[in-house]
């Protein structure tokens, strides 16, 4: 179970799609993959929903896909046996929460009031759905009642979209939102996919924010460091700040005082969630160098080096502050 909401979490997106032709499936799922988020939860709310989750379970294995809307065990029983790796439904049913957990079923039943809250929490679970999330008060609900239940994260879903995501997903107490604004049901039913993967890219991009953060130079020593800082201090009249293995430069130019990773040097970019951009990365084939990883006191990732180079240089991530 907590395999699967940790893989929730890295997704930080999960689109919640209504699919009513099974021939759909496939090409949407490809759609969503292509645009970085191989995951969808399919909700019970037209006849196929079963055959969709299993033919995109089938044949494209590498996506999470899980059953949403799910109101009775019956519909628990079919989706599992699709090939649902999770189940999410709009409230909390004790009948449904209790036969999901005694199977080890990943469940997110919806909550809007601490009663929900403690419900979930007597039936074993740490993770709720909060929905429908902007009509229920919103992240400002979510927060509130967060405080006494310090241990319980929610997905929120219902009324989010590209403008309101992050105000979600920077509380810390947030796993990942759903959403359908990237596969709203005219684009599907158009056979609009490229669209869909353009919307999802978008989704991914607002999510992640990366932003160039700064650029090293290597130079053979410290004294050579020095010079380089110098001339590029002197050009645009910014401060310089000395440090144990390199130089920085105003915020933009770190001058190291002895090679390092990269033929030239290497460019850093910052995003909004380290951990979400690796597993987008990752998903795309792009490999990172795991003992480069640095750690903060809490032992959150804040700094990873992607493996090879690009002109000469390597890059990295950080994670924003």
């Amino acid at each position: 179970m907590q395999y699967v909401l940790n893989k929730l979490e890295a997704f930080g997106i999960v689109p919640v799609i209504k699919i009513d032709r099974v021939e759909d499936a496939l090409p949407l799922a490809k759609a969503l993959c292509d645009g970085g988020l191989p995951v969808a939860e399919v909700t019970f709310r037209t006849a196929c929903a079963k055959e969709a989750i299993k033919k995109i379970s089938t044949e494209l294995p590498e996506m999470l896909v899980g059953a949403g809307t799910v109101l009775t065990t019956e519909q628990v029983d079919e989706a599992i046996e699709a090939g649902a790796s999770f189940i999410v439904s709009p409230g909390l049913n004790p009948k449904i929460v209790k036969y999901c957990v005694d199977r080890d079923i990943p469940i997110t039943p919806g909550c809007t009031n601490p009663s929900d809250i403690e419900q979930a929490i007597e039936l074993g679970l740490e993770v709720v759905k909060f929905f429908p999330a902007e009509a229920a008060g919103g992240i400002k609900m979510i927060k509130a009642m967060s405080a006494p239940y310090t241990k319980m994260k929610f997905m929120p879903t219902g009324g989010i979209s590209a403008k309101n995501l992050n105000d979600y997903l920077s509380f810390d107490k947030i796993i990942a939102c759903g959403g359908s604004w990237m596969v709203d049901a005219s684009l599907i039913n158009n056979g609009q996919f490229d669209k869909i993967t353009e919307l999802t890219k978008e989704a991914v991009t607002q999510m992640l924010g990366f932003e160039l953060a700064h650029i090293g130079i290597n130079t053979p020593s410290a004294d050579e460091a020095g010079k380089v800082a110098a001339d590029v201090a002197g050009l645009f009249n910014h401060p310089i700040k000395d440090g144990n293995s390199s130089i920085f430069v105003g915020t933009g130019v770190e001058v190291l005082k002895a090679p390092y990773l990269g033929q030239n040097g290497h460019v850093a970019y910052k995003t909004n969630y380290l951990k979400r951009a690796v597993n987008y990365l990752k998903a795309r084939n792009i490999e990172f160098d795991e003992d480069s990883a640095k750690y903060d006191e809490k032992g959150n990732m804040v700094a990873i080096y992607i493996k090879g180079e690009i002109g000469g240089f390597a890059f990295h991530l950080l994670q924003k502050k």
